[in-house]
C-alpha cells in the first residue's frame, strides 16, 4: 500500500494494488478503515466508505476481467471521502432495478443510495468507479 505524503495544495491519499479476487473485498475494507482513522474521520463516514468500497470491489471482481485492481482511499478535500477501484474493463457499470427475488444486482442501487455522489472514469487502460461522501472529522 503506498501513503502518499501530502504537500501543500494536496489531499490525503491511500492506494494499493491487489489481486482481483473475492478476498481483496476484506483487504479494501480494511485500507478504509485504517484511513479513515489515520484521517480522524467519523464512525458513520468509516462505516459508509467501508460499505461503498465492499461493493465497488465486489462489482470490479466479478465484472472487471482484470488479474489485479487497484483500491484508492482519498479525501479529495476537506469534509469529503472518495473510495474507487481501478480495473482494466472499459465496461461501464450499470445502475439496474432487481426484482425481489433477485439474488444479486443492488450494489450500485446501494452506492447511489449511501453515496453524495458516484461516477465512472474511463481510462485508456480500463476505468475508476468511484464514490464520494461528506464527512465530519473527528467525531469518534
Amino acid at each position: 500500500m503506498t501513503n502518499e505524503r501530502v504537500r501543500p495544495g494536496q489531499y490525503p491519499r491511500q492506494s494499493t494494488t491487489v489481486a482481483s479476487e473475492t478476498a481483496t473485498v476484506a483487504v479494501a475494507r480494511q485500507m478504509v478503515r485504517e484511513a479513515c482513522v489515520e484521517w480522524g474521520l467519523d464512525q458513520d463516514a468509516t462505516e459508509t466508505g467501508t460499505l461503498l468500497i465492499s461493493e465497488i470491489v465486489t462489482n470490479a471482481v466479478r465484472h472487471g476481467h482484470s488479474h489485479s485492481v487497484r483500491v484508492i482511499v482519498e479525501q479529495p478535500r476537506p469534509g469529503r471521502l472518495r473510495v474507487a477501484v481501478v480495473d482494466k474493463s472499459r465496461r461501464m457499470p450499470e445502475l439496474r432495478i432487481v426484482g425481489p427475488d433477485s439474488t444479486g444486482g443492488r450494489g450500485l442501487l446501494l452506492v447511489d443510495a449511501l453515496s453524495t455522489r458516484w461516477g465512472t472514469d474511463l481510462l485508456p487502460w480500463g476505468k475508476r468507479v468511484w464514490a464520494e461522501i461528506e464527512t465530519e472529522a473527528g467525531g469518534r
